[in-house]
């Protein structure tokens, strides 16, 4: 069975050194452009083993959906792809095309997945290989895996840990399962269906006097990006690496309860948060106790 590969960064390059290792007959490649002298991860990997190589936007133009309908593959499959590939490509190849998505659909559609599922309190994410369609990942399942999300687990920690292995290993499965013709198309139920937008610095703006353990899941949920946002001196700063205490204390919440060299904890309504890495607007990520020393941050000051 001959395979086309749509991808970028690091997980499409997992993906591609993954099917070649099974001895899959990749024909082609689609990832982005390189930009100077910087190359995508995918995009090398595929030019070093001596195979075509087509810009990932391209694809939604004549000029570039000749080349790839040229490879003449009976699989394609979409391991991490930004772009919104025109429908008649994904139907080129005579058996299709395959997308990864970070979620157990139809919960979280959407390019963030990952983040609302930890902001929303889920207790269980994972992954969906689907059969993708004209609508956003409402397409048949193919294949899915789940796992649990941790009481302080990240954007990166669920993806790295977890999503980004589980997914390399799952496409590879559902290659084999669409070789064996085995492959299921089971459809969605839209009426259980979640649709969120992009996580963006709108939705990830800290207010205080929300509960405790909502505070700590946006935190979380927007670590790495976007990065939750507060202010002090009524200039902004992000929150990133944090826990709960476990510890109660009085007082009005967003009030700074003490401030050490390596974090600063912030009094929450229900709990306390001990805030340990942030960023200056404009600046590279600091320790808290860092930053709180920079701009004269002490116990008793309040963020806002």
């Amino acid at each position: 069975m001959r395979v086309s590969l749509m991808g970028q960064a690091a997980f499409g390059e997992a993906v591609f050194k993954k099917l070649l290792d099974d001895n899959v007959d990749v024909v082609g490649v689609s990832a982005p452009a390189p930009v100077g002298e910087r190359k995508d991860p995918l995009w090398a990997a595929a030019e070093a083993a001596g195979l075509p190589v087509i810009d990932t936007p391209s694809l939604k133009e004549p000029a570039g959906q000749g080349p790839w309908r040229a490879l003449n593959a009976d699989l394609s499959v979409m391991a991490f792809v930004t772009e919104i590939i025109p429908n008649d490509v994904l139907h080129y190849p005579a058996l299709g095309t395959i997308q990864y998505h970070p979620s157990l659909l139809p919960l979280h559609r959407g390019s963030s997945a990952i983040n609302w599922a930890i902001i929303n309190g889920d207790r269980e994410t994972g992954l969906t290989i689907f059969w993708p369609d004209q609508g956003i990942d409402t397409g048949a399942i193919l294949l899915q895996k789940s796992c649990p999300i941790g009481p302080d687990d990240t954007v990166g920690s669920i993806y790295f840990n977890h999503l980004f292995p589980m997914g390399v290993d799952a496409l590879a499965e559902s290659v084999e399962l669409v070789a064996e013709g085995k492959a299921p198309r089971i459809g969605q139920d839209h009426a259980l269906s979640t649709y969120e937008p992009p996580c963006g610095e709108g939705h990830a703006r800290i207010r205080w006097y929300k509960p405790a353990e909502v505070i700590h899941r946006l935190i979380r949920g927007c670590n790495p990006a976007p990065g939750a946002v507060a202010t002090y001196n009524d200039s902004e700063f992000k929150i990133f690496d944090c826990r709960l205490t476990g510890s109660q204390e009085a007082g009005m919440p967003g009030r700074i309860l003490k401030v050490k060299d390596d974090y600063f904890d912030v009094r929450l309504n229900g709990g306390v948060l001990r805030v340990s890495r942030v960023q200056p607007k404009g600046g590279k990520k600091v320790t808290a106790g860092e930053w709180a020393k920079e701009v004269g941050l002490a116990a008793g000051a309040r963020l806002g």
